[in-house]
C-alpha cells in the first residue's frame, strides 16, 4: 500500500506543478500590455484621431509591422497580453520618445513662432466630445479567441474614425436643434447679459442620448444644425455661455456677423519686404534723439520672482512699463502692486481680463492697453513692445534703443513664411470661434473677407506709435471690419496686427522679424495640450536650457528670447543675466536658489485642493515636532508649540534647479508663554526610488517617479512633490539611458499588497522617457503605494508614492458619512476589470490579513485619530529639514528666517528691486 501510494502522490504533485506553471504562464500572458506602437498616442488622441504628418504615419505603420506585431507566434503572444483592454484607446496611450519617430528638421535659430503644428492639415479638429463623457474600456480583446483578435483589431482601426465622428456628438452628429421662434428682438452680444437676467423662462433641448441636456435662458433664434455648434452647446458649462453660442451661431447663419468684403488701403502690390541689419558697434556711438519704449507686460501665474528678475533686467528710467495681471492671478497682482509704487514710469492696468491660450481676450487686452498708453498724456513713447514673464532679454536695453532709433519708422512682426491658403487653413481663420466659459468654442465654417490679404505669425511684436494710433482710433473700413472679424477668431493676436498692417496705408513699414528667438521643438511642443481650453490643436515653445546658450550669440537682430521658466531651469537665466550685466559680487546669497509661491493666505483656502490643505497642515505639524525634538530641552516648554489655524503661505523651493520641497509658513502657540508666533517649516521628500538589491545586470533605467500633471513638453510633473489623494489619477514615469531594446514589466501595488495593475513596456534603444496612466477605479486606497519594475520577472527597481487620507472635504473638516466614499478603496476592492490576485504568490507579495484589517479600521477614523494616521504616513515619506521664526520668538535657539539660506524670507538679491542707479537701470 505504501509503496503503491508513492507513485500516485508523485503523479499528483507533478500534475499540480504543471497546472501551477501553466496558470502562471497564462496569467503572465494575459496581464501585460505592449506599448511598442503607442509612441505617438497622446498626439493622435489630442488631434481627434488624425494627428501627425503622413510621413510620421508611414514610419509608425512600418514600425508596427516590424516591431509592434512581431509576427507569427510572438504576434499572437502579444495579442493575448491584455492587461488594459483596447490597445487602440488613445486616451491611455503612453508617450515615449522612441527611435522610430522621424527626427524633425529643426533650425536652431528659427524664428517661426506659429502656435499650431507644422502638419496641422493632417490633424482632425472636427470632433469634440462632451466634457461629461468618459472613456469606456473595451473588454473584447481578452474575451475573443486568439485567432479572431487580429481581424477584430483591423476592423476597430478601420472604423475608428467613423465611430468617433458619430459617437462624440451624441446619437446623431447631424441632429438639428429645432428653431423655437423669435420671442424677443435680436439681442446683440454686448446686451446678452441683460436679456439673460430679464428672462424667467428656461428652455431645454436634448442633443442626443449620450449628451447632456442643453438649457437656455432664451430659445435660439434659428435652427442649430451644425455639428460643431451642437457639440459646443453640449459641452458648455453655463447657461450664459450656451446662450452666447446660440446667439452668435444664429447671427452668423443669418449673415449678420462677418464682413463679406473689406477695403484694402495699401498702395503696394504684394507684401512689403524691408531688411534690417544688426551692427554690434552701433551702440558705441551716441544715438541722436533715442526712442522711448512702452513695455506692456501681460503676466499670469505665481512666478513673481521670475517676473521681478526680468523686470529688473529690462528697466530703465527713460522707458515706460504697463503691466496687466490676469484676472485670476490675485497673488501676482498683489506682488506687482507692491513694487510698481517705487517707480513713476511703471503702472498697472486698472482693469483685468481673464486671458486664455488662443482666446479673443488676449487681443482685447492688447488693444485696451494701447488705448490706455496713448491716453496717458505724460508718457511720450515711440514703440510698443509686448512681453510675458517667460521672456528675457538677450541683448541690453542700450542695444535695443540703438537699433530701434535707427529703424524708428518700422513695425516688426514675424510672418508665417508660408503660402496664405495653408496658413489660413492651419490657423483656423476660416472657422468661427467664440470665447466663453474660459474656452474657445468652434462653431462652424466662415469665409475670409474679400479684398484683403490675410497674414499672420507670431503674437509677439514691436509696433511704432503711428501704427498703434491708427489701429486704436481709426474708424475706416479696414480697422472696423477687422476688429469685428477677429473678435470671433482663434489666436487673433497672431494675425490681427499682421493683416491690418499689410493692408493699411502703413504697409510699407512692415519688417518680417519680431526681434525674438523662440525655442520651438515641435516634436515635444506640439502635443495638442490645449484641447481642454480650445477646440483646436496648438503648440507651445519649450523652455531654454543651458545647452541653448550659444543660440543667443547670433548676428541676427534678436533682443528677447522665450520661453524661460525658473521652476524648470534657472541656470540659463543666470547665464544670460551675467552675460549681459556681469557677475554678482562673490558671496552674494541666493543666486542658485529659487522660490515660487504656491499658496497665500489672502487667496483663501478655496484656492487649493483638499489634498493640499491636508498635506500642508501635516507638514506644519511635522515642523513643530522637529522643533520640539531638536530645540527643546528637558523641563522647559520654550520650544514646544501647538498648531493654530490654516497655513499662512506655501512656497516651492529649488536649489541648483532641483526641487527641495515645500516651505510652509504657519501660526503656532508657544506653550511656555501662550503667545502665537509665525514659523516657517522646510519639508523635503525622502528618496523613494531604489535599485534592486542585489543589483541586476540591467542598467538602462535611470529613474522612476509617480505623480500627476505630467508635462510631456518639459518632461516633468507639474505637481511638484507629487501630492495625491484618493481621487487622483497617478502617472508612472521612467527615465532611460541608451542601450539595447528591452521589455520591462511595471507592477502597481496598493498599501495592502493588492496588485492594482501591471503592464509591459517595450523600450527602444534610444528611448529617453516613458509614462503611462493606468485606468484605475477610484478611490485609491490611502497609504503608501509601491511600483516595481521587472526585467524577465526579475526585480530591477521600485519606487513609492503616498496617497494621503483626506482631513478635509470641500475645505471643511471631513464628515463621518464621507469617510467610506474617499477612504474605502475601489468598489469590490477591484482597481480594474480583471483581477491580478494570481500574481501575488508569483511576485512574492503576500496579502497580510492584519494589514487588511487595519486598512478596514482606518476607513472609520476621524478627528485626532485620522490626524495621527495622516501624520504617520506623511513622516514616512517626508522629512522636516528645518524650522525658523519670522519674528520674535520665545524659543531662544529658534533661528530667524531672514538669516537662513532656505527660507522664503531669505535674501534674494537677483530678484529684489531697489533704487534706480545713476545710469537709470536697476541691474
Amino acid at each position: 500500500m505504501v509503496t503503491a501510494s508513492i507513485p500516485r502522490r508523485l503523479a499528483r504533485r507533478s500534475r499540480t506543478a504543471i497546472v501551477a506553471a501553466l496558470t502562471v504562464l497564462l496569467i503572465q500572458t494575459l496581464i501585460v500590455w505592449n506599448f511598442s506602437n503607442l509612441d505617438s498616442g497622446d498626439e493622435q488622441r489630442a488631434g481627434g484621431g488624425g494627428g501627425g504628418s503622413s510621413r510620421e504615419k508611414r514610419d509608425r505603420g512600418s514600425y508596427r509591422d516590424d516591431v509592434g506585431l512581431l509576427g507569427g507566434h510572438e504576434q499572437q503572444q502579444r495579442h493575448r497580453r491584455g492587461a488594459v483592454p483596447g490597445a487602440q484607446q488613445h486616451s491611455q496611450a503612453m508617450n515615449g520618445y522612441f527611435s522610430h519617430r522621424p527626427k524633425e528638421k529643426h533650425r536652431t535659430d528659427s524664428n517661426n513662432e506659429n502656435s499650431v503644428p507644422k502638419d496641422f492639415e493632417n490633424i482632425d479638429n472636427s470632433n469634440f466630445a462632451p466634457r461629461t463623457q468618459r472613456h469606456k474600456y473595451q473588454t473584447e480583446l481578452i474575451k475573443k479567441p486568439v485567432s479572431k483578435q487580429k481581424e477584430h483589431i483591423k476592423r476597430k482601426l478601420a472604423l475608428e474614425g467613423k465611430v468617433k465622428e458619430n459617437s462624440l456628438l451624441g446619437k446623431n452628429s447631424n441632429e438639428v436643434l429645432k428653431y423655437v421662434g423669435n420671442t424677443s428682438k435680436n439681442t446683440s452680444k454686448s446686451n446678452l447679459k441683460d436679456s439673460y437676467k430679464s428672462s424667467k423662462s428656461h428652455h431645454t433641448k436634448k442633443s442626443g442620448n449620450s449628451s447632456p441636456e442643453i438649457k437656455y435662458e432664451l430659445p435660439p433664434k434659428c435652427e442649430i444644425t451644425g455639428k460643431e455648434a451642437i457639440s459646443a452647446l453640449s459641452r458648455a458649462k453655463s447657461k450664459q455661455c450656451r446662450q452666447e453660442i446660440a446667439e452668435v451661431y444664429c447671427q452668423h447663419k443669418q449673415g449678420k456677423l462677418m464682413p463679406e468684403k473689406v477695403t484694402r488701403l495699401c498702395p503696394l502690390e504684394g507684401k512689403s519686404s524691408n531688411n534690417v541689419q544688426w551692427d554690434d558697434d552701433s551702440v558705441e556711438y551716441p544715438t541722436v534723439n533715442p526712442v522711448r519704449i512702452a513695455f506692456v507686460l501681460v503676466v499670469h501665474g505665481r512666478a513673481s520672482r521670475q517676473l521681478q528678475r526680468m523686470f529688473k533686467a529690462i528697466y530703465h528710467k527713460d522707458h515706460y512699463y504697463y503691466i496687466h495681471c490676469d484676472k485670476r492671478s490675485h497673488y501676482l497682482h498683489r506682488q506687482v502692486l507692491q513694487f510698481v509704487s517705487q517707480y513713476p514710469n511703471v503702472r498697472v492696468t486698472p482693469w483685468r481680463m481673464s486671458t486664455i491660450w488662443g482666446g479673443a481676450s488676449l487681443l482685447s487686452t492688447y488693444l485696451q492697453s494701447m488705448r490706455d498708453l496713448l491716453e496717458i498724456s505724460d508718457w511720450s513713447w515711440d514703440f510698443f513692445i509686448n512681453l510675458s514673464a517667460a521672456d528675457y532679454p538677450v541683448r541690453t536695453n542700450d542695444q535695443l534703443v540703438a537699433f530701434l532709433s535707427r529703424y524708428r519708422d518700422m513695425n516688426f512682426l514675424k510672418s508665417h513664411g508660408r503660402d496664405n491658403a495653408r496658413f489660413i487653413r492651419k490657423q483656423g481663420l476660416d472657422r468661427l470661434f467664440l470665447e466663453c466659459d474660459a474656452h474657445m468654442w468652434r462653431l462652424g465654417d466662415r469665409k475670409i473677407p474679400e479684398g484683403i490679404n490675410v497674414d499672420g505669425g507670431s503674437d509677439w511684436f514691436l509696433l511704432n506709435r503711428k501704427f498703434v494710433e491708427y489701429v486704436t482710433f481709426s474708424n475706416d473700413d479696414l480697422v472696423t471690419k477687422m476688429k469685428q472679424f477677429y473678435s470671433y477668431t482663434l489666436l487673433p493676436a497672431e494675425s490681427f496686427f499682421h493683416t491690418v498692417l499689410e493692408n493699411s496705408p502703413y504697409c510699407d513699414t512692415m519688417v518680417d522679424n519680431n526681434l525674438r528667438i523662440t525655442n520651438w521643438n515641435r516634436k515635444l511642443g506640439c502635443k495638442c495640450q490645449y484641447k481642454h481650453i480650445v477646440d483646436w490643436c496648438g503648440c507651445s515653445p519649450n523652455d531654454f536650457k543651458p545647452s541653448d546658450f550659444h543660440r543667443f550669440q547670433t548676428s541676427r537682430p534678436t533682443f528677447f528670447g522665450r520661453k524661460f521658466e525658473a521652476v524648470v531651469n534657472q541656470e540659463i537665466i543666470g547665464q544670460l543675466d551675467y552675460y549681459l550685466y556681469g557677475n554678482y559680487p562673490s558671496g552674494t546669497p541666493g543666486l542658485r536658489s529659487y522660490w515660487e509661491n504656491l499658496y497665500d493666505e489672502a487667496d483663501g483656502i478655496h484656492s487649493i485642493s483638499d489634498v493640499m490643505l491636508t498635506m500642508f497642515h501635516a507638514f506644519s505639524r511635522l515642523g513643530l515636532k522637529r522643533a520640539e525634538s531638536s530645540l527643546h530641552t528637558d523641563g522647559e516648554n520654550t520650544c514646544r508649540y501647538y498648531p493654530m489655524g490654516h497655513p499662512v503661505s506655501v512656497h516651492l523651493y529649488f536649489l541648483a534647479d532641483r526641487f527641495q520641497g515645500f516651505l510652509i509658513k504657519h501660526h503656532a502657540t508657544n506653550l511656555a508663554v501662550s503667545k502665537m508666533e509665525t514659523l516657517e517649516t522646510w519639508v523635503m521628500p525622502k528618496k523613494v526610488f531604489k535599485i534592486a538589491n542585489p543589483t541586476s545586470d540591467f542598467g538602462r533605467l535611470q529613474f522612476s517617479e509617480v505623480g500627476t500633471e505630467w508635462d510631456a513638453k518639459e518632461r516633468i510633473f507639474r505637481n511638484f512633490g507629487g501630492l495625491m489623494g484618493p481621487m487622483d489619477e497617478p502617472i508612472a514615469m521612467q527615465k532611460w539611458g541608451k542601450g539595447p531594446n528591452i521589455t520591462v514589466t511595471v507592477v502597481w501595488i496598493d498599501p495592502i499588497n493588492v496588485i492594482a495593475a501591471t503592464y509591459d513596456i517595450l523600450i527602444e534603444s534610444t528611448a529617453e522617457y516613458t509614462h503611462y496612466k493606468p485606468p484605475l477605479n477610484l478611490p485609491l486606497r490611502p497609504g503608501v503605494w509601491t511600483i516595481r519594475i521587472l526585467h524577465h520577472w526579475v526585480p530591477v527597481a521600485e519606487t513609492k508614492f503616498l496617497v494621503t487620507p483626506l482631513m478635509f472635504s470641500n475645505h471643511q473638516p471631513i464628515k463621518q458619512e464621507e469617510l467610506a466614499k474617499f477612504h474605502g478603496g475601489p468598489p469590490k476592492n477591484a482597481y480594474m476589470e480583471q483581477s491580478f490576485q494570481g500574481l501575488n504568490p508569483v511576485l512574492n507579495i503576500p496579502i497580510n490579513t492584519a494589514q487588511v484589517e487595519e486598512a478596514r479600521k482606518n476607513v472609520a477614523l476621524l478627528g485626532e485619530k485620522l490626524e495621527n494616521l495622516v501624520d504617520n504616513l506623511t513622516s514616512s515619506m517626508w522629512s522636516a529639514v528645518d524650522i525658523c521664526t519670522t519674528g520674535p520668538s520665545s524659543c531662544p535657539v529658534m533661528q530667524s528666517c531672514s538669516q537662513t539660506a532656505w527660507s522664503s524670507l531669505s535674501p534674494d538679491p537677483k530678484s529684489e528691486l531697489g533704487l534706480v542707479k545713476h545710469d537709470g537701470r536697476l541691474r
